[in-house]
Formats: structure tokens, sequence, C-alpha cells
């Protein structure tokens, strides 16, 4: 099939290597012609493993081209709309920017074309781009359909070429049919339904693991106070045949990032409009925005205040296999340590040198270890596998005061056995 992927950052530039990849001819189609220009000499946008080269692969194979000009879509049997939809510090996301960017090349669309939408959007915005098409181009007779992306960071491709299931909400049997051949060499796993389904069932996944975070974490912050060991408590609730093994109850760190959040902040202005309280999507939201605070809490408890000492930090990014920093809860708590006194170090091997707005107070370290040389504390923030390879010993030796801030867990195999160490994560005691 002849396919443009419209919108190039993480989900677009994943979308169309992977369906070039499956054997689509594909153009990406973005506004930023550095973006652009950056994707033509094989390199994505954002740190995601295996993507420049699967994008290398589409480039050389002809299957794969990337064009900065609305008309490129023209001749494609599928416009797929992968922005990822900007949102601000408050969670509030710019819809008018995507849908305008949608707008924009319909009048290039073949007709009959599908314009199949990924983008994360409220409920609703599929029906306002078919009122915008057939105000100005219903001669065109272009189909609509929303399927919520699902990519996870670090694990995009396969989670794309390898889903569990892709859900697809369109109105007419011939879109339907389109999906299912463009699909055909990815899955067969479609759960059909209405558009505005498939539109509400992206918000209702986001909202319920991000009331999965912030319950394991409130439980885990009882556990803290009461002897109890929060990871015990997870193993007795994942062993309940009605919750199972792959429940989203792991204590640890806050949920980071816009996708969430941006969800939680959709439903919840939705339940304002229509007058129906969402109480819980709300307390979600503020029980994982005190969360946030717990390094910082923990530090203060233990020495009274972070002013005048030096805290190591490993990790940056908001998660790892991705060099994005954006609302990392990394990069937050750096801030906060920072307005609070304290000399902060920085480590993270996503990270070769620090943006404008992080440099001349935070420093960056080359190695974890010189990270921690000398510091009052280590906080392990983004799990990055390299830290698992530090000696328990080293680290030892090298921090001024044995202490360990690990919420979830992650080093609990090597620093967590070190004897010496105080370590301390989310919902156990400090040992």
């Amino acid at each position: 099939m002849n396919v443009a992927v419209l919108g190039l950052w993480h989900l677009g530039s994943v979308t169309a290597a992977c369906l070039a990849a499956a054997g689509h001819r594909v153009v990406g189609v973005d506004f930023d012609v550095e973006t652009i220009a950056r994707l033509q000499s094989g390199r994505a946008p954002v740190l995601e493993p295996g993507l420049d080269d699967l994008i290398a692969a589409g480039l050389a194979s002809g299957r794969l081209t990337f064009a900065a000009s609305p008309d490129a879509v023209s001749g494609c049997d599928v416009i797929w709309v992968a922005y990822d939809t900007p949102v601000d510090d408050e969670d509030q996301a710019d819809v008018p920017f995507v849908l305008d960017a949608v707008t924009r090349v319909l009048p290039h669309a073949m007709p009959g074309a599908l314009v199949l939408v990924s983008s994360q959007m409220p409920v609703g915005s599929i029906a306002v781009l078919e009122q915008r098409a057939a105000a100005s181009y219903a001669d065109r007779r272009l189909g609509f359909g929303y399927s919520p992306e699902n990519l996870r960071l670090g694990k995009a491709l396969s989670v794309f070429q390898h889903p569990d299931r892709v859900v697809v909400g369109v109105r007419r049997e011939a879109d339907r049919a389109t999906v299912t051949t463009l699909l055909a060499p990815i899955t067969d796993r479609i759960e059909w339904m209405s558009v505005e389904s498939a539109e509400m069932t992206k918000h209702a996944l986001n909202a319920f693991l991000a009331t999965c975070v912030s319950f394991a974490n409130e439980i885990a912050a009882l556990c803290e106070v009461t002897g109890a060991d929060a990871k015990d408590v997870e193993r007795g609730l994942k062993t309940e045949s009605r919750i199972g093994p792959g429940a989203y109850l792991g204590p640890g760190a806050a949920f980071a990032g816009g996708t969430l959040a941006r969800d939680l902040m959709f439903l919840s202005s939705l339940a304002d409009q229509h007058g129906r309280p969402a109480r819980l999507l709300t307390a979600a939201r503020a029980s994982n925005d005190a969360h946030k605070q717990w390094a910082a809490a923990r530090l203060a408890l233990e020495f009274g205040s972070v002013r005048g000492r030096r805290v190591a930090v490993w990790g940056l990014t908001y998660k790892p296999g991705t060099d994005t920093l954006r609302r990392s809860s990394a990069i937050e708590l750096c801030r906060r340590l920072h307005g609070e006194g304290a000399t902060v170090v920085a480590h993270d091997p996503a990270v070769p040198a620090l943006p404008d707005d992080l440099r001349g107070w935070l420093t960056l370290a080359s190695s974890p270890l010189e990270a921690v040389r000398g510091a009052d504390a280590l906080v392990v923030s983004t799990p990055w596998p390299d830290y698992r390879t530090v000696s328990a010993a080293d680290v030892t030796a090298a921090l001024k005061v044995p202490c360990v801030l690990d919420a979830s867990r992650y080093l609990a195999s090597t620093l967590g056995a070190a004897k010496g160490l105080r370590y301390i994560t989310v919902g156990q005691g400090a040992r």
C-alpha cells in the first residue's frame, strides 16, 4: 500500500520505519525541514534502540522517503497521523496543533483515502476532522478512523511490530478492509469498535495505568511506616487470579512524561464539561504529584536539610532507551535539590552534554563513579542497565556518606545487597 505518515517525532518516525519494513511504500511528512533533513540522512529525531538502522534500511530499499510538503500525501491510500501531541508543564495538550496539521494536508488527499489518527487527542477529535472535511473537501469522500498508539519509549519497535492487539475505530466497511490490509504484515489481532470507543479506550487505558501506579505507591507509603514490604504486597496482589501477574502495581517512582497525565487531563476536562465529576482520576493525578517528592522528602528526612550537601543522581532521561529529557522526573528532582541549596552531580549514558537550561547549576559527570565521588547521597533515578555493572564496593568507597535512594529497587541485587550502604526504597524501611 501507499502510506503517508504525518508527524515525524517519536511516534511518527517509528510508525514510518516499521510500515516500510513491513513492505509498504511510505512517505513520512513533517513540516519541520530540520526534522526531514535529519531523517533523510538516516537519523531519527529521538533516541530509540534500533530505529536509526530501520530508517536507513527503509531508505536503502526505496520504500521509505521523507518530505516537508503537504502535497506529499497525494496518491496515498492511507494518511496515518502520528504526531506526538505537544503538552505543556500542566499536562494540557496542544490539540489544535495536530488538528490544523491534518487539515493542512486534506486538500491533497487522494479521493476515498483513509485518514487514520494515532495521535493522543481527546475523544471527539475525529468528529471535528470529519466536520472540517465535510465543510471544505466533501468531494474527496475521505474516511476517518482512530487507532490509539501504544508505544513505549525504549521498546517502541518491538511493541509496534509485535503488538498484543491493535485497537481500531472506523466508520466505513471499506476502511475496515483498508486497515486489515495495512496491518496484515504485522498482526491480525485487531479489536474493532466505533471511532469514539477507540478514542475513549486510549483515555481509559492510560487513566487505569496511572491510577494503578498511584494506588501502588500509596500502599507503599504505608508499608514504609508499618514494617511491611511493598514488594511482598505486590507479589500477594499479582498472584490473585482477579488481578494477575501483569498488573501495573509495582511500587517505585511516580509516573512521569506527558502520556499518562495527558489522558487524565483529557478525561477530567471531559467530566467537567458534562458535569460528571471524575473524583478518582483527579485524585490519581494529585497522588502522583505528591509522590514525585519522595526522593527529596527522604533526603530531607536523612539529613534534615540538603543545603550544602552534594547529591549524585544516576539517570536524567525520562526513561531508559531514550535521550528525552522533557518532563523527566529526574530533572524535576535535580531542580528541586538545587533550589534547596544542594550541589547536584548527574550521570546519564544517553546525555553527552547538558542543554542550555541545565548548564551552570547542574554538573554532568563522565561516569557513574565520577558522579558519586564525594557525594553525601546517591539517587538512582533512570534505570539504565549500565548502572547494574557498577561495583557496589566501588560505590561505597566513592560516597562520602553511604546513602543510596533507589525508588524502584532497580539495583537491589547490587547496591541493595552491599554491606555498609544505607539502601532506601519506596515501600520498605531503610536497610
